[in-house]
């Protein structure tokens, strides 16, 4: 057993904290908005420029002016904002971003993340994980542990263009819960069903195991 994308996002929902400032970048970080916690108070950013991100519509809520930064529709809490991308860049790069959850091609076990090209594929760009990831106080990123061949993601280096370095704090995985640490993949949690051994299999970059791991809790 591994998680879906939903337990996934989940897991990485119960990180968050009351007064935070969030930002979800594209792909499975998106769903974490379905997870919050009941009675949190926090406020997800997007970088086109709205502060107050609210759950995914429902199909009778859809609205195609409103959308994310990954051009998915979205709904607003009560005392949400717009504004120009200009100054959705800026509370980025003024380090007001408490925590940035993104999605990663590979990450390294210095925390080193890829996430923005794949050579030889064509791309729209690299959206504003760069600034993300050079300005916010914190980053987790939500990934599967493999590719389709069942290559490691978690690796020794990336082989693909950085993103940024050594900036990466934690992971969530399809197989486990990951802190980065100067000693290297630092295994806290694995997934359901997930043994240790499975996840050892998975991980190219070193994977510090101290005693019993913890299966999650979801």
């Amino acid at each position: 057993m591994a998680l879906d994308k939903n337990g996934i996002a989940k897991r990485i929902a119960a990180e968050l904290q009351d007064g935070y400032y969030v930002n979800l970048g594209i792909g499975i970080p998106t769903l974490v908005a379905n997870f919050i916690p009941e009675g949190m108070q926090l406020t997800l950013h997007s970088e086109n420029g709205l502060l107050g991100i609210g759950p995914f519509p429902t199909q009778d809520k859809v609205d195609a002016d409103l959308i994310n930064a990954g051009k998915q529709t979205v709904t607003y809490i009560e005392g949400a904002s717009f504004f120009n991308s200009a100054e959705s860049f800026a509370m980025i790069r003024g380090g007001h971003i408490d925590l940035t959850v993104l999605g990663a091609f590979e990450v390294s076990e210095q925390g080193d993340i890829a996430s923005w090209k794949i050579p030889g594929k064509l791309i729209k760009g690299m959206g504003g994980a760069m600034d993300l990831v050079a300005a916010a106080k914190n980053i987790i990123v939500a990934m599967q542990h493999t590719d389709r061949d069942g290559n490691s993601k978690l690796l020794k280096k990336c082989t693909l263009p950085l993103t940024g370095v050594a900036c990466v704090k934690r992971i969530v995985t399809d197989l486990a819960f990951i802190q980065v640490t100067e000693r290297g993949f630092e295994l806290r949690e694995r997934a359901p069903g997930v043994s240790v051994e499975e996840i050892i299999q998975a991980t190219e970059g070193k994977l510090i195991i101290e005693g019993d791991i913890p299966e999650m809790v979801l």
